[in-house]
């Protein structure tokens, strides 16, 4: 059991909190189990914002993906294939119990110097 840190843009981050984003997608999957995920929100917030537990992992074809998703992905198909555009695979992950934090953190709070560009598992 595993918790990584996602790096999000803060529109993301909004969708997520208000319950319209229930998965997050991923181009490439973990090697680790997956059973919490913790939000960076990008600039211009650059802190750590809450996070949530893992409901389900989905990996397949992106259409799969989409077609699995789609009521609860939080963006656009357009932003969707716009990301997923050249691949063959994907990953989405159920979200639950999702928290805000009422006092954003910061990186160094979990023993990280930067933000990741895709994910980083996190101290157990």
């Amino acid at each position: 059991m595993s918790a990584i840190l996602l790096s999000i843009n803060p529109e993301h981050i909004a969708n997520i909190f208000n319950g319209t984003k229930r998965f997050e997608f991923r181009k490439v999957s973990c090697k680790r189990e997956v059973t919490r995920i913790v939000f960076y929100c990008t600039s211009p917030i650059m802190k750590i914002v809450g996070e949530a537990e893992v409901d389900e992992i989905i990996e397949g074809h992106p259409d799969e993906l989409w077609s699995r998703t789609l009521a609860s992905a939080g963006i656009s198909r357009k932003f969707f294939d716009e990301y997923y555009n050249g691949r063959s695979r994907g990953v989405a992950f159920g979200l639950k119990n999702i928290i805000e934090f009422e006092e954003h953190r910061d990186l160094s709070d979990y023993g990280i110097s930067a933000p990741p560009q895709s994910f980083v598992y996190l101290p157990e």
